[in-house]
């Protein structure tokens, strides 16, 4: 019967192309990596990698088998998780992953209450783009991410968390726009959005159905500092969201800002495997965000 162990060894193989650095990531010798990976070719019957010189490719076969494999390893993993959180499932180490324009507006204000909830519990933080964190949770790489809708989530289990609208950022020196929503967007006014990749450039631009909004192709920002930075020297407007200016990431009088109420929100969510061990702790880490939420919106108000 094959082995985990020698799935392992495959699906290293496959993700470095590479036997040298496979044996390294398994902590065992070459030798050792190549005589198991012969062992599972001779089990099955059939060649998984084509070796030459120059390259290591596997098989359409081999592709397949890998794919599997860490689906199984995967599997294997939550059965240890389980029997280790059997006695308390609230304790170990769990990786959250958020998009760049959410975690750092809201994770730091929730970590003290998850870890006043979750003394036992230490939570590592990674900021990463949707499909990332996406196929990070799906390869068990990631435990739960923080990411905002609409987006293709697949099978994931969502849990909504809050609405996030957006207010219109101009130059201090403009003239202050007349009205609010809609009416503040001026008419050739292009925006400056976050590069491609950004989920939130997307939701900027279906922030009003029906209605094209033009923004700068020749300017993508990396991040909203930059965006604000930008805006602040008079070089065009954006789209703000409001959990960031809330959590204070526009300093006072650095840009102007207009709400825009009648702006389609993106909808921030928390998500984790159907199968995970750690769904009812996750969701009760999804209800701390909420309430963290809440309170950056009362703070910023006072």
């Amino acid at each position: 019967m094959i082995t985990l162990r020698q799935l392992q060894f495959l699906v290293a193989v496959a993700d470095t192309l590479n036997f040298s650095r496979a044996a390294e990531a398994c902590f065992v010798t070459q030798p050792t990596l190549s005589a198991s990976i012969k062992e599972l070719e001779d089990r099955l019957g059939a060649q998984l990698i084509e070796r030459t010189r120059r390259s290591v490719l596997l098989t359409p076969l081999g592709e397949e088998i890998a794919a599997r494999g860490r689906r199984m390893l995967l599997d294997a993993e939550e059965i240890e998780t389980l029997a280790r959180a059997h006695g308390n499932p609230e304790e170990g180490d769990l990786h959250l992953g958020a998009i760049p324009t959410i975690g750092p507006y809201l994770i730091p204000h929730a970590l003290p209450a998850i870890r006043n909830q979750f003394p036992a519990l230490r939570v590592f933080l990674r900021e990463e783009m949707t499909e990332s964190l996406i196929e990070g949770l799906n390869s068990g790489r990631l435990d739960a991410i923080l990411i905002a809708l609409p987006f293709d989530t697949g099978a994931l289990e969502i849990q909504p968390l809050f609405d996030d609208g957006y207010q219109l950022a101009t130059p201090p020196d403009w003239p202050s726009p007349q009205a609010t929503g809609a009416g503040a967007l001026p008419p050739d006014g292009r925006l400056m959005l976050l590069e491609i990749g950004h989920c939130l450039q997307r939701h900027a631009l279906q922030a009003y159905p029906g209605r094209v909004l033009p923004f700068d192709e020749e300017f993508a920002a990396t991040s909203l500092t930059t965006l604000i930075a930008m805006v602040s020297q008079g070089l065009g407007i954006t789209l703000l969201p409001d959990l960031a200016i809330d959590a204070g990431v526009v300093a006072e009088g650095q840009v102007h800002l207009t709400p825009l109420p009648d702006a389609c929100p993106r909808h921030v969510v928390i998500a984790w495997r159907p199968n995970s061990v750690r769904a009812q702790v996750i969701g009760k880490i999804g209800e701390l965000l909420k309430t963290t939420r809440a309170g950056i919106t009362s703070e910023a108000g006072s």
